[in-house]
C-alpha cells in the first residue's frame, strides 16, 4: 500500500484529477466496470487529498462529476445500442448476473440505478440496463445523480479517512504495523461488502 500512495504521490495533481475523472467515467460509460478499477481509484483520489497532493473538494468535484455524466453515458449507450451489447459473447459467463440486475431494475425501477451504483458488476450494467428498458430519462438522471453524489462522496472520504489512519500508524508505529491496519480495513470492508450482496 505504501508503495501504491507513494506512486500516487509522485504524480502531478492534475494528472491524479485526470486519471481518477477517467477511470471512474470509463467504468460506468462503457460497459466495463468490472475490470476497470474505478472505485479504487476513487478511493485513492480521497488518499491522495489527505495527504496534501489534491485538493479534497477537487477529488469529490471530479469523481460524482464523472460518475453521473459516465452513467448518462452508459444510459445513452445502452438505448441506441443495448439489446446488442447484452447479447455479446464477454458477457456470456456474467448472465446470471446480468439477469439479477435487470430482475431488480424491473422490480425496483429507480431506485435501482441508486442501488446499483453500490455493487461494482451493477454499477457497470446498471445505467445501459436501463437505457435498454426505456426508463424515462429524467427519472434516471435523478437517482443516477443521487447515487453518485452519495457513493462518490462515501468513497472518496473513505479514502481520506483511509489516508490519515495510515499516515498516523506509520508515523508512530513503523510501516508494517501501518500494513496490519490497511489489512484489517480491507478486510472489513470485504466483510460489509459480502453481508451487502446477501441481502
Amino acid at each position: 500500500m505504501s508503495g501504491l500512495v507513494d506512486r500516487l504521490l509522485g504524480v502531478p495533481g492534475w494528472a491524479v484529477l485526470l486519471v481518477v475523472g477517467v477511470l471512474v467515467f470509463a467504468e460506468d460509460a462503457l460497459f466495463v466496470g468490472f475490470v476497470l478499477p474505478g472505485e479504487t481509484v476513487a478511493v485513492l483520489g480521497g488518499v491522495a487529498a489527505k495527504l496534501g497532493h489534491v485538493s479534497l473538494a477537487g477529488v469529490l468535484a471530479v469523481v460524482i462529476g464523472a460518475a453521473v455524466v459516465g452513467d448518462s453515458a452508459g444510459y445513452e449507450v445502452g438505448r441506441h445500442v443495448g439489446p446488442r451489447i447484452l447479447e455479446h459473447r464477454f458477457l456470456e459467463k456474467r448472465r446470471e448476473r446480468l439477469d439479477a440486475a435487470r430482475d431488480l431494475l424491473a422490480r425496483r425501477g429507480g431506485s435501482a440505478v441508486f442501488l446499483g451504483r453500490w455493487i461494482a458488476f451493477f454499477r457497470a450494467v446498471m445505467p445501459a440496463l436501463a437505457g435498454t428498458a426505456r426508463m424515462p430519462y429524467r427519472k434516471f438522471l435523478a437517482f443516477n445523480a443521487l447515487g453518485g453524489i452519495a457513493w462518490g462522496a462515501a468513497v472518496v472520504l473513505l479514502g481520506y479517512a483511509a489516508g490519515a489512519s495510515y499516515k498516523t500508524i506509520e508515523s508512530r508505529f513503523g510501516t508494517g504495523s501501518a500494513l496490519v491496519v490497511a489489512g484489517v480495513v480491507v478486510v472489513g470492508l470485504v466483510v460489509w461488502w459480502l453481508r451487502r450482496r446477501r441481502r
